[in-house]
């Protein structure tokens, strides 16, 4: 039976997503042929050694698919980066988790045959595509389906994020001490060069620029609630507006890929392989939490993987809140030293589209630096969604 194995993983470094941002100027399709290039470059396909064109194909993710990161960015990224016109490209969207489900979809594709090299990526500049402006001034994506089967009204992640802080009963000082922790682990990262090999600057930017080594739960302390709204809090009154600025991920640029190909080809080709992707699940959840399921993701994952808990060494859990992680861990049981070892997305940052394979680039290093077999990586969706996928060290 085929496999899928990761050869090699970049991105750039995760930018502010906002006019002053280190990566503001950089239009979206040059971040992610940016990307391609250096991952080609890193993994050593050169034409005088290896043809570009032997790329199946190229799956990115990005969340809005409009403005300067529309008509299918992917593949305008793919021209940008020099690739021969024969290499095709694709654009998905299932939100958060785009450039997860892009790893999910090339891998598979490599297990079934229907491809020998693919790359996975993604990107978004959210200072210049700003969140939701995909959705067109008095439109209604969502559709009387939709209404009918909520009549009460779905609400924005903030209020997910809060409703879940509110039903696993954290206080403002355990979502403080998880974002002061993720800063931590982040900042010693950069220090200790581990972020080094995976990480190619553009823009003059060569680190994550939203990390704050000396962020402080006093410092924290001090920020006011990012998403209170009257009607909501009468419509949830259990809910105590903890959720902050500083407990939740920020506003960011970046891109990110890995090029995926089965042990066979990498063998042929003389590239050695960083990791096996093991094994993948991707499920829906209550859309009104939103942002839970990555708690049955992990359950059906591990099912799949014929694995357990025990057997995972890493955890990469998507820090889009604080409050996501600490539920997911609470009903886990996982213990916290093993998860976001290098930081989360509360530090590094979390440009949409580009998170996912942002994530297994950040997974698929600790691995090899810490020396461990299995690695688990999941995600949260808007829509109520999560993609979770196994990685097995090689």
């Amino acid at each position: 039976m085929r496999d899928a194995v990761i050869v090699e993983a970049v991105r750039t470094p995760v930018g502010k997503g906002k006019p002053n941002g280190s990566l503001a100027q950089v239009h979206p399709v040059e971040l992610l042929s940016h990307t391609l290039r250096s991952l080609v470059e890193r993994t050593g396909i050169d034409p005088a050694i290896i043809d570009p064109a032997l790329i199946d194909d190229v799956i990115g993710g990005t969340v809005t698919q409009v403005g300067e990161q529309a008509v299918n960015i992917t593949r305008q990224a793919v021209l940008s980066a020099g690739f021969p016109e024969s290499v095709p490209a694709t654009t998905v969207d299932r939100q958060c988790g785009s450039s997860q489900q892009a790893v999910h979809f090339a891998a598979q594709g490599v297990i079934s045959g229907a491809y020998d090299m693919v790359v996975a990526c993604g990107v978004e500049s959210m200072g210049r595509v700003p969140m939701g402006s995909s959705v067109l001034p008095g439109t209604d994506p969502f559709g009387p389906g939709v209404a009918g089967r909520y009549p009460e009204g779905l609400v924005p992640q903030g209020i997910s994020a809060e409703i879940i802080a509110a039903k696993w009963s954290m206080t403002r000082d355990q979502l403080d001490a998880f974002a002061v922790s993720s800063h931590v682990k982040a900042a010693a990262a950069w220090d200790a060069g581990l972020f080094d090999a995976q990480v190619a600057p553009l823009a003059g930017a060569t680190r994550d620029e939203c990390v704050r080594p000396g962020s402080t739960p006093e410092i924290l302390a001090g920020l006011k609630p990012a998403f209170y709204d009257a009607t909501y809090a009468e419509r949830f009154p259990q809910i105590e507006w903890n959720i902050t600025a500083g407990n939740s991920s920020p506003i960011n640029d970046g891109a990110s890929a890995v090029l995926i190909t089965s042990s066979e080809t990498a063998a042929r080709l003389g590239l050695r392989p960083l990791a096996r992707l093991h094994s993948f699940a991707v499920t829906g959840s209550d859309p009104l939490l939103m942002l839970t399921g990555v708690i049955p993701a992990t359950e059906k994952v591990l099912r799949r993987a014929s694995l357990t808990l025990d057997d995972i060494d890493l955890f990469e859990v998507n820090e889009a809140f604080s409050s996501v992680v600490l539920a997911w861990q609470q009903e886990t049981g996982v213990d916290l030293a093993k998860v976001n070892v290098h930081g989360g997305a509360i530090a590094i940052g979390h440009p949409l589209g580009a998170s996912g394979t942002r994530l297994t680039t950040t997974l698929v290093h600790a691995m090899r630096d810490r020396g461990a077999r299995y690695g688990l990586q999941t995600m949260c969706e808007a829509g109520g969604l999560a993609n979770a996928m196994i990685i097995e060290a090689l």
